[in-house]
């Protein structure tokens, strides 16, 4: 269609094509929270595959995003979104068919795969479609309909589940992913970045140092920090991620362009969204388990009582893009962290193994406020540190590092869990969240810190029109004639 005619597509249309994807595979990082348990009896899982049912989809999403980014750039970023969505949606299909664990896995692996090309690009394609202007508006409105994801995964799991089967939890992706491709070829323009080579041999390096890390993580409670298999997968994550930095330092096009880090402020905010995903998925992993535990509920539920914590950043989030630019986005980060500490810590305090759900509403409230501000300012600050022609890799490298921290929070907390309690009954279940939730309160709290040092942008400067020129040069020869 000829670029005179995209024009005339509405503004909200382009924001709906860009928003709808994201939502449907933000949904899929909490929406198997609620159906956790119904999974392990169903397919006979332990805590390590449920813990791979959410990693599995986390890390190859995480670990491929900047390939994705990377092929929007080289081959159409509105041609590789959509056949993103195509393969999220295929792999959806597969998810509700698997019979096995390791079945189940596999699908959610490839749903990654597909997801990888669906969040970064969905973002950049948005900063594409809007005036420079309204820009943070949109990222926050772009924010909230990620925390209306957020917001409704736990309960649609719990409502599926409960209403019909689990496997209805991944097929309702169907109808959304048909609905979507259309939308984006009709919506969105084409747009490219640089055509240079893919630096294939840095995202085999990345993903196989990531993929160690967090293998020795999530498995060195169950074999033993000191085991063998333990410490050398973390070696091998340590000499793969350090052979990726100096592979990137001397190829001529980066996979991800290590000047980035130069940058105060998009350093500072990636440390800050590791730091919140870390808390946030960490906590919701086990809440969404605790819920269902202490009391005895069924999933639809406790995913209902997990609303007022996950509808705050549906409400905060694009109050919070309109703020951006006023009154600076580290700011607003590091009072959305420090709430959400906030928030975790109450949370802990108050839960025992039967705890009334009231004392609980508050803390939750708090913790998705905090959330809801820290949200939207990221994706403004991530993309306001780099020019406009690096905006898919500095959106792709926030993504990857936000979802790494997902991982890493729920293997991090599972493990300190296990070193204290199990999900036997609510008083051995509570005994392993406290100290698993007070971890997480550690890093989100740190990571508030790291917030207050992420520097404002310069202001720009005013802009002097024709007219404004031709009356301050009037007003000089008057003066000069005086």
């Amino acid at each position: 269609m000829p670029a005179n005619n995209r024009t005339r597509v509405p503004l909200w249309l382009s924001i709906v094509a860009c928003s709808l994807p994201m939502f449907m595979v933000a949904l899929d990082n909490l929406v198997v929270s609620t159906a956790l348990r119904t999974l392990a009896v169903d397919l006979k899982a332990d805590t390590a595959d449920l813990q791979w049912f959410v990693n599995a989809y986390v890390l190859s999403f995480s670990c491929l995003l900047l390939i994705g980014a990377a092929l929007g750039d080289r081959f159409g970023r509105r041609r590789v979104f959509a056949l993103g969505i195509a393969l999220f949606t295929a792999a959806s299909l597969c998810c509700g068919l698997a019979t096995t664990s390791g079945e189940l896995i596999a699908a959610r692996a490839v749903q990654g795969f597909g997801a990888a090309a669906v969040m970064p690009l969905s973002l950049t394609l948005l900063a594409q479609a809007v005036p420079e202007r309204l820009r943070s508006l949109a990222l926050g409105l772009w924010g909230a309909v990620s925390g209306l994801a957020v917001a409704l995964g736990p309960v649609v799991g719990g409502a599926v589940v409960q209403g019909l089967a689990w496997q209805w939890i991944f097929w309702i992706n169907l109808p959304v992913g048909l609905v979507a491709v259309p939308l984006v070829l009709k919506a969105l323009r084409e747009s490219r970045g640089e055509k240079v080579r893919l630096d294939l041999v840095g995202m085999l390096l990345a993903a196989a140092g990531l993929l160690a890390v967090v293998w020795g993580i999530v498995n060195g409670s169950s074999h033993g920090w000191t085991a063998g298999r333990i410490l050398g997968a973390f070696a091998a994550g340590l000499v793969l991620l350090t052979a990726f930095v100096l592979w990137e330092r001397r190829v001529e096009h980066p996979l991800l362009p290590l000047g980035f880090y130069r940058i105060r402020a998009f350093t500072l905010t990636n440390v800050v969204s590791a730091s919140m995903y870390f808390g946030v998925f960490g906590s919701i992993f086990f809440l969404a388990q605790y819920l269902q535990i202490a009391p005895p509920r069924n999933p639809l539920q406790a995913g209902l009582l997990t609303l007022p914590w996950t509808l705050m950043p549906m409400v905060v989030a694009p109050l919070a893009g309109a703020l951006t630019d006023r009154v600076g986005g580290g700011r607003l980060m590091a009072l959305g962290l420090f709430l959400q500490a906030g928030g975790l810590a109450w949370i802990n305090l108050v839960a025992t193994a039967d705890t009334p759900y009231p004392r609980m509403v508050g803390a939750m409230m708090l913790a998705g406020t905090g959330m809801g501000l820290a949200i939207a300012p990221t994706a403004a600050v991530v993309l306001g540190a780099v020019g406009p022609e690096h905006r898919g890799k500095a959106s792709g490298a926030n993504t990857t590092v936000r979802e790494i921290g997902g991982a890493l929070g729920i293997a991090v907390l599972s493990s300190v869990f296990l070193a204290h309690g199990d999900a036997s009954s609510a008083a051995a279940f509570t005994r392993g969240l406290h100290p698993a939730v007070w971890t997480g309160v550690v890093v989100v709290l740190l990571g508030g810190v790291c917030a207050l040092f992420i520097p404002r942008p310069p202001r720009p400067a005013p802009v002097v029109t024709a007219a404004a020129e031709a009356t301050a040069e009037a007003e000089e020869t008057a003066g000069a004639a005086r």
